[in-house]
């Protein structure tokens, strides 16, 4: 393919690019996302670092016409070539491997590997407000008051998004443990607009080495054996080997319960695509009346916060 019908067609494929898809870099696996196309160039938008950049025209033909000439090594794409080499990969006929990138007219059709679809690219603080939406959404909808009487595919919705909410928000959770035992001393409180948090330490006990053990049982006369016991991975060793059956060691409980096994990211990116539009489609005074609703809201919980 000539060098200008390829980039024709590399500008046809980024502006075809759905909102939030992002590329990655072969080599340092940077993100970054499309801005706009123009006749001489494309501009990119780093998601690490914000920096945005013109990638030029003229540089996408030199290196259209080194990849016709043979494929190029993956690890030897220089950092400033890097977007480029992910950006040729969206035309059809330029295929990678995980050590090249090369013309290959026969690969019409084939993969993008540097391509990340939108409901992938989101990170985690995205997510779990993204979840919490769909969550807030579907509460909207439903009684859940009453999931016994909830139809079966809305009682699994319910479950898999208040699970997901759940996981989502305990990494968010963990993430910020560090900064704030960074800005508490001891005996300090920290206050915010929702609540209140405090330093909070306990004491985690693991036995010390056999050996170091033992000593301190034999300088007091303490008999051994009142601490040592069954070691279980050395009983499934035991199992594993001999003709022991497991109930004749084992008292077994069984448990059941439910299990996520899978969540339809596309589905979910898609209904939360759905909500934005709706939000969108509000009629100017339908949008600032909600707005003032939540200003109303906001203001009494500052009343009712400062009183108590």
């Amino acid at each position: 393919m000539e060098p200008d019908d390829t980039w024709t067609t590399l500008r046809k494929q980024c502006e075809a690019l759905e909102p939030g898809a992002e590329l990655l870099t072969p080599v340092s696996k940077r993100p970054f996302g499309i801005e706009r196309t123009a006749e001489d160039r494309i501009v990119v938008r780093f998601g690490d670092s914000g920096e945005r950049r013109p990638l030029w025209r003229e540089q996408f033909v030199v290196l259209l016409e080194r990849l016709d000439e043979g494929s190029v090594a993956i690890e030897q794409l220089q950092p400033g070539v890097e977007p480029y080499a992910s950006i040729v990969t969206l035309a059809d006929t330029y295929a990678t491997d995980d050590e090249t990138i090369g013309y290959d007219p026969d690969a019409v059709g084939g993969e993008t590997p540097f391509l990340v679809p939108a409901a992938d690219a989101r990170d985690p603080p995205e997510r779990v407000h993204d979840d919490a939406m769909l969550l807030a959404a579907l509460l909207e909808e439903i009684d859940a008051d009453g999931p016994s009487a909830l139809d079966t595919d809305s009682l699994t919705d319910l479950y898999v998004l208040a699970s997901d909410v759940q996981h989502g928000s305990d990494r968010l959770r963990r993430s910020a443990r560090e900064p704030l035992l960074d800005r508490l001393g001891p005996d300090q409180r920290l206050h915010g607009r929702y609540g209140t948090v405090r330093r909070t330490t306990r004491e985690r006990r693991r036995p010390k080495d056999a050996e170091t053990v033992f000593a301190a049982l034999d300088e007091r006369g303490i008999p051994r054996e009142w601490v040592t016991g069954i070691d279980r991975d050395k009983m499934d060793v035991v199992l594993a080997v001999t003709d022991l059956e497991e109930s004749e060691v084992y008292d077994v409980d069984e448990d059941v319960y439910v299990q996520k096994t899978g969540v339809d990211e596309d589905e979910k990116y898609s209904r939360l695509q759905g909500i934005a539009d709706r939000i969108d489609d509000l009629e100017d005074a339908e949008g600032e009346a909600l707005r003032e609703e939540l200003d109303d809201i906001e203001d009494r919980l500052d009343e009712a916060l400062s009183a108590g």
